[in-house]
């Protein structure tokens, strides 16, 4: 916490570019289709990915999973909607080396890592994350 976060080039599932935006907080997020916890934690932040469009922090989450097919399958059956990455080692080099899924991570404004939050957070939790925007 407190580093400067240098943000990798990152592929999203459909095959777009994604970039942070200068003037927001970074909400990003680790997790796996076969995590239980993963898939609760995930409705969550599918709900504040939804209620962050006009403001609040961006939402990114990254797939520890290779298989793309398994991944989209898994978001439709779900419902989700937040944008998915498949770069997890990538990206892990550049917030957190850590393994534990899911993990939360967010980044202010400023483009420093403020906090890692590993495991399954509650709902209410996640979506105090609006007020980072």
């Amino acid at each position: 916490p407190g580093e400067p976060v240098r943000w990798p080039e990152v592929t999203l599932l459909d095959g777009t570019r994604w970039a942070p935006a200068a003037d927001r907080a970074q909400v990003v997020v680790f997790w796996s289709v076969t995590c239980p916890f993963c898939k609760r934690h995930n409705a969550h932040v599918d709900k504040l990915f939804r209620a962050a469009v006009d403001g609040g922090p961006q939402v990114l989450t990254v797939s520890r999973d290779r298989d793309a097919a398994a991944v989209r399958r898994y978001l439709a059956a779900n419902g989700y909607t937040f944008p998915v990455s498949l770069d997890a080692d990538t990206m892990a080099a550049a917030l957190s080396t850590r393994r534990v899924i899911p993990l939360t991570l967010l980044v202010d404004r400023s483009g420093r890592l403020k906090q890692a939050i590993p495991g399954e957070m509650f709902e209410e939790d996640v979506m105090e994350l609006l007020r980072l925007g």
